[in-house]
């Protein structure tokens, strides 16, 4: 029995590249139940996990826009945030969609940092009853692993021009004017992503303490606050894009079986990359 199963273990270990390929050509011949509608009206555009890079989503975006027959886009959003530029590519590249046909974002069970920052400027923002919407802040953070060091005997060795040109090192504590340069930029950043949010959903910017300060707010609270506008299900917001967009019979574009296994791949590789990075970094 045992040789059995090892002679099953090498197999599949000689085989594994076939067997990746099989998979794929089983992808495309399998017969789907979706249907990738040429004459689709309407489009959704996903945003999920943590945000690494903007390029799949901006594409998606650009597509949309430039689809004279697409007439509205639900813009569904799961994201705890991530990286500070991508987040604002994203807002950005809404926004202007926004301008040529109705943008609904949809909060599934995250919309906070990064991610809201992303939806921010949609046309109308919808987030789920048990959805967990805001943290808008920004953080920036690394390690001191010089006890570490000094434990186990290592010393580093840096040749520098420039004051601020180890900020953020991990090999010591950081000076007061290394903190003081850190804490400038973060509050930079911090002021960009209020005074978007101010705009884009005309909040009083007097009273920012109630919707920013990295409040992490229910959905009840969300809209209370004036970050989103209605609470209900993705299939409550399917249908107030079919009213915002004004389509009677609604036809909704997918993606095929194969941009979607590379796309679920790819957002599940950046998650975990993120997870493990190590290092200094603003993030949303």
């Amino acid at each position: 029995m045992f040789s059995k199963i090892s002679e099953m273990i090498k197999w599949i270990g000689s085989h594994f590249l076939g067997m990746i390929f099989l998979l794929i050509v089983a992808m495309i011949l399998w017969p789907s139940s979706e249907v990738v509608a040429s004459n689709a009206n309407l489009a959704e555009i996903k945003l999920d996990g943590v945000i690494m890079s903007s390029d799949t989503v901006i594409k998606e975006i650009e597509v949309a826009r430039d689809n004279e027959k697409i007439k509205g886009v639900l813009f569904a959003v799961n994201s705890p945030g991530g990286a500070v530029a991508p987040s604002i590519d994203i807002s950005y590249a809404i926004k202007e969609l926004a301008t040529k046909k109705p943008v609904l974002a949809y909060s599934g069970d995250v919309m906070a940092s990064g991610g809201y920052y992303s939806a921010i400027y949609a046309t109308k923002i919808i987030s789920n009853p048990g959805s967990m919407v805001g943290s808008i802040g920004v953080i920036m953070e690394s390690a001191d692993i010089q006890p570490l060091l000094e434990k186990i005997g290592i010393k580093t060795q840096i040749v520098k021009q420039g004051t601020y040109k180890e900020i953020g090192t991990i090999t010591r504590e950081w000076t007061p004017q290394e903190r003081g340069e850190l804490e400038t930029l973060t509050r930079d950043t911090y002021d960009l992503f209020v005074k978007d949010v101010t705009i884009a959903r005309k909040l009083n910017p007097a009273n920012k303490a109630n919707y920013a300060d990295a409040h992490v707010y229910s959905a009840l609270r969300a809209k209370n606050v004036g970050l989103v506008d209605m609470i209900g299900t993705k299939q409550d917001a399917k249908k107030e894009l079919i009213k915002m967009a004004k389509v009677k019979e609604p036809v909704w574009s997918e993606k095929d079986k194969v941009d979607k296994f590379f796309d679920k791949v790819s957002s599940e590789t950046s998650s975990k990359i993120s997870s493990y990075f190590f290092g200094l970094k603003a993030t949303l």
